[in-house]
């Protein structure tokens, strides 16, 4: 339920997705998860980073930030629900 709380908090889930990538700086992955959702504000960018960090999912180096082991291995198994979650948002538009 742990792991839920922290993804389930605005935006986590676009830095996690965002820093698979590789490495970002703050600037680059606030920019990055800038969509149609809106704008991710400083504020709250610093707060994800924090929470992620304090989770070991992430980690601040010289070229920004990064995921660490932890956090790649938790993309792999998210990275399956994007296809699912297309088609599941289609269908919700189709209706």
């Amino acid at each position: 339920m742990a792991l839920f709380d922290l993804l389930g908090r605005r935006w986590a889930m676009g830095i996690v997705w965002n820093l698979y990538r590789g490495p970002s700086t703050f600037r680059c992955l606030q920019s990055a998860c800038e969509s149609k959702s809106g704008k991710i504000s400083p504020s709250i960018l610093n707060k994800r980073l924090k929470d992620l960090q304090e989770a070991r999912l992430v980690v601040r180096t010289l070229d920004g930030y990064e995921l660490t082991p932890l956090g790649r291995q938790l993309f792999v198994l998210l990275k399956p629900l994007d296809p699912w979650s297309r088609r599941w948002g289609g269908q919700l538009t189709e209706e």
